[in-house]
């Protein structure tokens, strides 16, 4: 039975990596901007094109699908749902939009442990427990009310040997105690704070979690110093060519 449902599993996490039909990417960063922008131990989070992602942005109310953890040297590590985890060059996402995100203050001590960890989860399998329930998100309606969508995504079956994107290097944050979302008290009568506080374990995390974090700092490579909006050459629709200046 178990050789059956890792065979489904298999064929159902293929399907799930098909490309989605109709997505562009509009602001797709230049591969070298974004290069120089990053740091060791960013995490970049992709706006994926596959059709996990689409579940997957459905269930979080986010543009962001997935998440990968930045060494250093163009090299990314990530967990995909077919390969598991792995390390992909930077160039793997140039088609894609992302946004880097940065633990603020993270002491080089911690870092090294962090990077390690992941380093260490190379070879793991994703999680495929109840990957099949991610398929009926695809649908046009999925009829899940707004307020449940988050804890649709607590697919964890707690063996250490298998990790999903955002889960997993959440977990490396948590082995240096780092926080990514903020520790809360709810007295009982707020809604949102028993949900911010359901969500502390690293097996629930979402790629979107970073982002929203106040913990990690928002990375955007063209808003520095240096640019120039003026320089940029525009396209105008209307002519066919480079907007008058």
């Amino acid at each position: 039975m178990d050789r059956i449902s890792a065979a489904a599993g298999r064929r159902i996490a293929h399907f799930l990596q098909k490309q989605t039909k109709g997505y562009r990417a509009l602001t797709v960063m230049p591969p070298a901007r974004l290069f120089a922008a990053l740091l060791p131990g960013d995490v970049l989070l992709i706006e994926g094109d596959r059709r996990i992602s689409a579940a997957i942005k459905y269930l979080t109310h986010s543009t962001w699908s997935h998440a990968a953890f930045y060494m250093g040297a163009g090299e990314l590590i990530e967990a995909d749902v077919e390969a598991g985890v792995r390390s992909v060059p930077l160039s793997y996402y140039n088609h894609l939009n992302t946004r880097i995100c940065r633990p603020v203050n993270l002491t080089p001590e911690d870092m090294a442990r962090v990077m390690a960890f992941m380093r260490g989860s190379i070879g793991k399998r994703y999680d495929l427990k109840n990957v099949v329930d991610l398929v009926r998100y695809l649908l046009p309606t999925p009829p899940v009310p707004q307020r449940f969508r988050r804890r649709m995504l607590a697919l964890g079956s707690g063996d250490p040997t298998r990790a999903i994107c955002s889960t997993l290097i959440a977990e490396a944050f948590e082995t240096v105690r780092y926080p990514i979302l903020p520790e809360i008290r709810p007295d009982g009568s707020d809604p949102a704070a028993r949900e911010i506080l359901h969500i502390r374990h690293h097996s629930l995390f979402t790629p979107r979690d970073f982002d929203l974090s106040p913990y990690f700092r928002i990375i955007k490579p063209t808003a520095d110093g240096s640019f120039d909006y003026k320089a940029l050459t525009l396209y105008d629709d209307a002519t066919g060519g480079p907007a008058p200046a």
